[in-house]
């Protein structure tokens, strides 16, 4: 399997942070809108992300041990309804440049780090993870 892994931060989240931010409006939406900021994700990934068996993404909280997987169902690069992103993006949705429409976040393993690789290296997402300013990787759980 290929998915990508994010980092997110808390720089100018909630007080409740991030994940329960958004989950607050999946609770009321059944979904909600995660804005990825720097990079676009390339055509060919958006395909497989959405064209595999099981639709997520790894979210790793930087500098904490918090990783969440994130099951998706699209992904777009145009601004959503502000009503379907978390309050706290929307004084500044035009910095994010993809959009993924997730339904659930789902607690991630604590070793996760060390069971994916990161697929143009094949070398552990957690190793690569430390010395690398990369946004986003492709992973794979396959060696």
């Amino acid at each position: 399997m290929v998915t990508i892994a994010l980092r997110f931060g808390e720089h100018f989240a909630p007080e409740c942070g991030t994940i329960k931010a958004h989950e607050e409006l999946i609770k009321q939406n059944g979904y909600v809108w995660y804005g990825k900021m720097g990079n676009r994700i390339s055509a060919k990934i958006r395909e497989q992300l959405l064209s595999a068996e099981c639709q997520r993404i790894l979210l790793i909280r930087s500098g904490k041990a918090e990783r969440y997987w994130a099951h998706i169902v699209d992904i777009q690069e145009v601004q959503p309804p502000l009503t379907e992103i978390p309050e706290y993006y929307r004084g500044f949705p035009d910095k994010f440049k993809c959009w993924f429409k997730i339904t659930e976040f789902e607690k991630a393993d604590k070793d996760i780090l060390n069971k994916w690789y990161v697929a143009s290296s094949r070398n552990y997402l957690g190793e690569v993870s430390k010395h690398s300013m990369s946004p986003y990787f492709i992973i794979t759980n396959e060696k």
